[in-house]
């Protein structure tokens, strides 16, 4: 049995391809990927015709979604989130540790969003979506869009890098006082700037540092990687590594701390900031 979510494209919309501009409209449709996927599956309609990827969107259209009903039995995920900022057309919320942003899976932020926010009173308002990633095993600041228009613009601002972030992250071993690391990943360039903002002596990992982190390109799992590679591994991770030198079962210390961006919709600047967890104020608790 089909379902369908419909959305009406406002009149005066920038022209663009359905495959940009439908990210994030639909609460099953958060990326890029998903998108050609369901229209590949001709699962889309645009004013009644099946969308293809050259598919146009100039103002004013119906777009239908039509995928196979979910059961009503199933389970209703209760998941409660610390919301640091809400308006009208986005919001930003404090992602815990050990959950996924979105997937496939049953426990995720997308799938929490709808009872941890209000809803939009905004004439394209959607189910609320994460416009951006951040790893299972990372906490901190993610920014969510409320409206069809602020999904797309807020896309649009990260990848025009017109969002700052900064991330604090725990590393073991001596290192530079401050730096920039330019190194490939998959083949791709990216670049961090990292300040150590205090260490402290470890008997097992040499030094802790508390570290502020830019990226200033958005590669999987960069942060990571990049301080791994000078040789600065983030505390606790499981993945990137030193041999001999992996702190388990007790998480990854990195955070997203900090946010800025222009409002797309009041057009006034953005800052917010949040709390260190417990586990690195316990190392440096003068932060």
């Amino acid at each position: 049995m089909q379902q369908k979510e419909i959305h009406i494209v406002n009149e005066n919309v920038t022209p663009m391809r359905l495959q940009e501009y439908g990210v994030g409209v639909f609460q099953r449709i958060l990326t890029k990927s998903a998108l050609k996927k369901a229209i590949k599956k001709k699962l889309i309609l645009v004013d009644g015709v099946i969308a293809t990827t050259a598919t146009m969107i100039i103002g004013g259209e119906t777009i239908i979604y039509q995928h196979p009903q979910e059961n009503e039995n199933n389970t209703r995920l209760i998941l409660k989130l610390d919301v640091v900022y809400e308006d009208e057309y986005l919001a930003v919320i404090n992602k815990p540790a050990g959950i996924l942003v979105s997937g496939n899976g049953f426990k995720t932020v997308a799938n929490a969003l709808a009872q941890n926010l209000k809803k939009s009173l905004a004439t394209d308002a959607v189910s609320p979506q994460p416009v951006h990633r951040l790893d299972y095993a990372t906490t901190g600041l993610l920014l969510v869009g409320k409206t069809s228009s602020v999904i797309t613009d807020l896309n649009q601002l990260f990848e025009n890098k017109k969002i700052q972030k900064e991330y604090f992250a725990v590393t073991i071993r001596s290192m530079d006082t401050v730096g920039t690391i330019k190194y490939n990943i998959d083949d791709k360039p990216a670049k961090s700037s990292f300040e150590v903002l205090e260490s402290i002596v470890s008997e097992r990992f040499s030094y802790l540092n508390l570290v502020k982190l830019s990226p200033h390109t958005g590669r999987r799992h960069q942060l990571r990687k990049h301080l791994l590679s000078i040789g600065n591994p983030i505390l606790g991770d499981a993945t990137y590594f030193l041999t001999g030198l992996q702190l388990k079962r007790k998480g990854l210390y990195l955070h997203a701390k900090t946010l800025c961006f222009q409002h797309p919709v009041t057009n006034k600047e953005i800052y917010i900031e949040s709390k260190l967890p417990k586990k690195f104020t316990k190392l440096f608790p003068d932060q």
